[in-house]
């Protein structure tokens, strides 16, 4: 009998947002209200200082932690993220995330390009009816929301890179292309191949000969594009390299049997896709990508001291 095989879903909502015409000099420092008081009786007052120093004051960036309603998703049935994984994914996602781009870019850059809110969500949220998991959303270059928190293992590298590095980095990819579009050629390379309705029917083997690094990044045109970005970064050169394998076999169904050949050399697509992001990445943002993912490596090696 063919095994239920539970998805992993990222969202990505574009808004257009019109702001009325007012003087530079009537904007603050921030869009947040950097003076306000913290409550030094709260149980969490040092790590809201803290919060306030190292995201608020320093990206301009609200780090909510306490579950919204408001701001969440209310299709979901949603827990909220206990109060120590709360602190230790804010310590990994500054400086795995934050502090990465400041390091290859420069420190202004997720000040002035990155979101103003991340919403921490301790579940995933379940669609029963399509068998997937929504880990990771992005409204319009404004607020990421991170779910499934309270799974956070930090000795885990695979998993932290999976379950919500790889998120971060495939939200950031779609703030970062809603400013500065990405080529109009990636469009054409896999034509006729998406399937927004059925992607998680396919296996990552049938994905990969496809030209997809993942069965998702075959959902649409734009998931494609980040999913290529994301997983280059995050994926160790083992497991990029298994992508890049299995992309030039043919692709195996959910019995385990071998597809017909699909005619498409998928590792020269996957291939292809990359060097298109690279350059782009480059020429639009400054980015060099292979630094960056460098730099990413080097800092995984160095998580429990960062926890301690």
């Amino acid at each position: 009998m063919k095994k239920k095989v539970i998805k992993i879903l990222f969202v990505s909502f574009i808004f257009l947002s019109f702001v009325s015409c007012q003087k530079a000099e009537e904007f603050g420092p921030s869009i947040f209200d950097t003076s306000d008081t913290l409550d030094v009786n709260s149980a969490s007052y040092t790590f809201d200082v803290w919060l306030k120093d190292n995201y608020l004051k320093s990206y301009n960036l609200d780090f909510r932690y306490k579950l919204q309603d408001v701001g969440s998703d209310m299709d979901y049935n949603l827990v909220p993220v206990s109060f120590a994984k709360a602190q230790q994914m804010a310590k990994l996602v500054k400086y795995l995330w934050f502090d990465v781009y400041g390091t290859i870019v420069n420190a202004e850059f997720l000040k002035e390009n990155g979101p103003r809110i991340i919403h921490l969500i301790g579940s995933p949220a379940y669609n029963p009816i399509s068998g997937t998991i929504l880990l990771g959303t992005a409204e319009g270059g404004i607020k990421v929301t991170l779910y499934r928190c309270n799974e956070l293992d930090p000795t885990n590298v695979d998993m932290l890179n999976e379950y919500y590095f790889k998120t971060m980095h495939h939200e950031f990819a779609h703030i970062l292309h809603q400013k500065r579009n990405y080529p109009v050629e990636f469009k054409e390379i896999s034509k006729g191949l998406y399937n927004p309705v059925g992607w998680q029917n396919r296996t990552a083997s049938e994905a990969a000969t496809l030209g997809f690094v993942s069965p998702y990044g075959g959902s649409q045109i734009q998931e494609d594009f980040v999913e290529i970005i994301a997983n280059y970064l995050v994926k160790s050169d083992t497991d990029w390299n298994s992508i890049l394998l299995m992309a030039s076999r043919r692709g195996v169904d959910g019995y385990g049997k071998e597809l017909p050949d699909d005619g498409v050399d998928g590792r020269v697509i996957i291939l292809q896709k990359l060097d298109m992001a690279t350059k782009w990445l480059k020429n639009s943002w400054n980015i060099d990508i292979v630094k960056l993912r460098a730099e990413i490596f080097k800092r995984e090696a160095n998580i429990g001291e960062i926890l301690k």
